[in-house]
């Protein structure tokens, strides 16, 4: 999760279990309640590509392989809305699930669980531009555990 808001350059670090990517990646600024960048992936080159490619478009959603862009609905209201016709932006947003399961995600919406992946008010936890979020306990934790430290 990457801030594109104060230009901070905060960015939190995670891993995802369930989207189940097995190449490429995807990235988007619809990301309850933030809406900050997010991006999920295989591997770096894929990860790198798709968050230049959002930030290309202003905002939106993306699906790539490697340095190919397989599926794009730039969002330019605010990286959230679309100022298109319903028609164009379904079919967009058809393609982008439909890449994205080509990748080996087996969600019927991965960009839906995408974007909740990031809402920080239900448990429990989330990734943020902060970090990872224990949203129980309120606090940002760790995202590795020290085994060598006494519980």
């Amino acid at each position: 999760v990457i801030d594109r808001h104060k230009a901070s350059g905060a960015m939190g670090l995670g891993f995802i279990q369930g989207i189940g990517l097995r190449r490429g990646a995807m990235a988007g600024t619809v990301a309850h309640d933030h809406h900050n960048l997010v991006v999920i992936g295989a591997d770096d080159d894929s990860m790198m590509t798709a968050a230049r490619a959002v930030a290309d478009m202003g905002g939106g959603l993306v699906v790539v392989d490697g340095d190919q862009l397989l599926a794009a609905l730039p969002l330019p209201v605010a990286g959230l809305m679309s100022d298109r016709p319903i028609e164009e932006v379904r079919s967009r947003y058809d393609a982008l699930i439909a890449a994205a399961q080509a990748l080996g995600s087996p969600l019927h919406d991965p960009f839906m669980a995408m974007s909740f992946m990031a809402l920080e008010v239900i448990p429990k936890l989330k990734l943020t531009d902060q970090g990872l979020v224990d949203v129980e306990r309120f606090e940002i934790v760790p995202l590795f555990i020290d085994s060598s430290s006494s519980a």
